[in-house]
């Protein structure tokens, strides 16, 4: 469950800093449930007190503008797991692609791994989220899609990882 502080819901994208140094490294007392269905501890409830881990202090909470947009996080995340696999994600590979065989596949998933050819025209949002590759005379396309961590529906957050499951499909751009 991602909560977003009542005096904080018209401002999305900020994020809370210290009022002394303006660090994002801030705590605060909070309670948190456990939720067995998702694996994860949800936010229940916050307190008062906020400590700032860089002044290693009590501090006063200032809401601001994130460093990194959130189509900056979504790339990161995106490229890392297309490249590594690292992340909450899976790789979907189609019927037609799993047609074209072994080496088909394999030479395809490096196509994806290896891929940097974005740009504003492939890419409008700068979340790396989509790109098109040649395999043997075959136009191959791979796009990432969102779901929340039971894969039961959509992400509300995609740059978000801990209630994101990415997953990347790889089909023939016959099959789109």
């Amino acid at each position: 469950m991602t909560t977003v502080p009542k005096e904080r819901e018209d401002d999305v994208g900020n994020v809370p800093r210290c009022a002394t140094c303006g660090s994002e490294r801030v705590v605060k007392d909070a309670w948190a449930c456990f939720n067995p269905e998702f694996g994860l501890w949800e936010l229940e409830d916050t307190f008062d007190d906020t400590y700032c881990k860089t002044c290693e202090a009590q501090t006063t909470l200032i809401w601001s503008q994130q460093d990194i947009p959130p189509n900056q996080r979504i790339r990161e995340l995106n490229d890392r797991f297309r490249m590594t696999c690292e992340g909450k994600g899976s790789v979907k590979i189609t019927a037609g692609v799993q047609a074209e065989g072994k080496d088909f596949i394999v030479a395809a998933l490096e196509a994806v791994r290896t891929f940097n050819a974005f740009s504003d025209e492939n890419d409008p949002w700068g979340e790396h989220d989509f790109g098109a590759v040649e395999i043997n005379g075959e136009k191959v396309f791979f796009k990432f899609d969102y779901f929340d961590p039971t894969c039961t529906k959509g992400s509300e957050n995609p740059a978000n990882e801990g209630i994101t499951h990415r997953v990347l499909t790889i089909m023939l751009a016959s099959e789109y």
